[in-house]
């Protein structure tokens, strides 16, 4: 009988993926500050293309949830990364406005594929929470690199995206280890029900309006430091890049503590910290109040990611809630810089920093909530085998007459009847001949004695 099983992907291939798909949002500040400053856009124009980049990596994962098992990680990845090298390449060649904006569109489609392809993979690892810190570590350390690399090699729109385009080239051998598409067996074809659809909703609703007030604050960054801090560039980058580098030491926290401290609490007083953080960063009028702000928000950030995804993965093995809330945090992400510059403009840097505080505050509970109640399940068992080389044991649940057995006895276990294997007519009149001919030989024994 064939296993229809796959073993997991490795780690390291996963984590490439991920930084690959995760590197374009981590540099969407000093992308969409160049667009405004090199490119006849305004900021709120600038915003926008942000937001069409961010947009074509939530439609993404949106399209390819339930798609990636039937047409296998490799394939997709390939196409993602593929997808993000032309397009990213192609904005950063041309200054023409149709140009620029249709290549990042297809660049972030891939950047989207890419993301989902990784989710889905770290879904089905043994400890979903240590490969997405991982991945968090790599894409902090390589944005951090981006942004004390990139102030120094000049100015012009075009080093961010080839940035990314040549990231995602060298991410192109880790997809020889992944797998191809697979043929699932009767019980997974029988059966493709997201499981825990009540808090994967809840928790995909709360990470849109959680990754929507992140990317607000992080949209508009630059223009915080820039015109209410009085900036420069270079700067900016530093803070940047130490803010990130903290965020290498807080996901390194976060993979070093793992479940010990469980979901609800990293997930609910993180939020609550991210809130303060959001207030402190928007009404700095310094370098310190800024630095102080953007440093504790992007040392706890990623932390509190770490533990939502793997809190998304925890709710379904076949990485399907992790594909979905992704796509969620990209819708979220992609409306961050649009809301960020429009609050903006409507309240003030300090009233926006208000607003996106008072509304991480509100999403907390829920997604504490989820936590507390989906958090403890781990990961939702795929339909289907799920050792290799057997058949899974069930236990058999108490009989009602004789009550739970006492402690110590012995757990009766039961196991799924084996398959039953028909054999063909020829196959079937050839046993049968080997078996006439074995009892003439044992017959023959007996009369000789």
């Amino acid at each position: 009988m064939s296993d229809n099983t796959s073993a997991p992907p490795a780690a390291w291939p996963l984590v490439a993926l991920f930084t690959a798909g995760y590197l374009a949002p981590y540099l969407l500040p000093t992308v969409v500050g160049r667009l405004d400053a090199h490119l006849p856009l305004s900021p709120a124009q600038a915003g926008f293309v942000g937001t069409a980049l961010l947009l074509g990596s939530a439609a993404a994962g949106l399209t390819l949830a339930s798609r990636i098992p039937r047409h296998g990680q490799r394939p997709l990845a390939r196409l993602g990364l593929l997808l993000a090298a032309l397009g990213y390449g192609t904005a950063a060649a041309t200054t023409l406005l149709p140009l620029v904006v249709a290549g990042v569109v297809v660049g972030g489609f891939g950047s989207g594929t890419a993301t989902a392809v990784a989710a889905s993979g770290i879904a089905g690892q043994r400890d979903p929470h240590r490969v997405s810190s991982l991945g968090l570590l790599s894409v902090s350390a390589t944005a951090g690199a981006l942004y004390l690399t990139l102030p120094r090699l000049g100015g012009g729109h075009a080093l961010p995206f080839a940035a990314i385009a040549l990231v995602a080239a060298l991410a192109w051998p880790a997809t020889g280890r992944l797998g191809g598409p697979t043929r699932p067996g009767p019980a997974v074809r029988g059966s493709g029900r997201l499981p825990y659809p009540r808090a994967g909703a809840v928790l995909a609703g709360c990470l849109l309006l959680w990754s929507l007030t992140q990317e607000a604050l992080w949209g508009v960054s630059g223009r915080i430091g820039a015109e209410q801090a009085g900036l420069p560039e270079a700067t900016l980058g530093v803070v940047f890049a130490v803010a990130l580098g903290a965020g290498l030491l807080g996901v390194t926290a976060a993979s070093a503590f793992g479940a010990r401290l469980g979901r609800a609490v990293p997930i609910g007083a993180g939020t609550a910290a991210i809130a303060g953080c959001v207030v402190l960063t928007a009404s700095a009028d310094g370098l310190a109040g800024f630095a102080a702000g953007e440093i504790l928000w992007n040392a706890v950030y990623p932390v509190v990611l770490s533990y939502v995804i793997g809190l998304a993965a925890a709710l379904d093995a076949r990485g399907r809630w992790a594909v979905l809330a992704g796509s969620a945090s990209s819708l979220g992400t992609a409306c961050g810089p649009v809301a960020g510059s429009l609050l903006a403009e409507g309240f003030g840097f300090r009233g926006m920093g208000l607003v996106l505080g008072a509304l991480l505050l509100v999403v907390a509970g829920p997604m504490t909530a989820v936590a507390l109640r989906a958090g403890g399940h781990g990961p939702a068992p795929a339909e289907g085998p799920v050792r290799r080389g057997g058949a899974p044991a069930t236990a058999v649940r108490p009989d009602p007459a004789t009550g739970p057995q006492p402690a110590g006895a012995p757990v009766r276990v039961r196991r799924t009847p084996r398959r039953v294997l028909l054999l063909s007519p020829a196959a079937r009149r050839s046993r049968n001949q080997e078996r006439a001919s074995e009892q003439g030989q044992e017959r023959a024994g007996i009369l000789g004695g």
